[in-house]
């Protein structure tokens, strides 16, 4: 019997990359496309708490999302600094047409400075990547090297 490990390696070339690389931002992107077609109730009834909430979740999810895109352009050989740079202005430009999306679902508006979270998540990814990364335990850039994230 096959493991899965054995049955990536079997694919051809392109396939594989498609199926490493670029099928996990598709389905993050569509994580994200899931979440902004239903109505938002409130995280909490306090104000404040409610607002930080919703807007780390822009942060967190647009973080993950640039960083899959920054693993796949590296992938391909694009430079690291044009990588980060690529990935933050794909993440905004994403996160604008999800608020655009947001604007035809009932119980949901869209707002601009959301995109704003979306890309302050995007950079903060791409920040960690460039200048935290490198100086985290070697444990952590062990693992960071085995998501190819280095």
């Amino acid at each position: 019997m096959n493991s899965e490990k054995d049955i990536i390696r079997g694919m051809p070339r392109t396939i594989r990359n498609i199926a490493l690389y670029y099928l996990p931002i598709v389905v993050w992107a569509l994580v994200i496309f899931s979440f902004s077609s239903h109505p938002t109730g409130a995280a909490s009834q306090i104000d404040w708490q409610d607002f930080f909430v919703k807007k780390f979740a822009h942060v967190f999810v647009y973080a993950v999302l640039a960083t899959l895109i920054y693993r796949a352009l590296r992938k391909e050989g694009v430079t690291l600094s044009k990588a980060g740079y690529l990935a933050i202005i794909l993440c905004a430009f994403y996160g604008l047409t999800d608020e655009f999306h947001q604007g035809f679902t009932p119980g949901r508006e869209p707002h601009l400075r959301d995109v704003g979270f979306d890309t302050i998540g995007a950079a903060l990814a791409i920040y960690l990547l460039w200048k935290l990364l490198p100086k985290m335990p070697v444990k952590l850039q062990a693992l960071a090297t085995k998501l190819e994230l280095h």
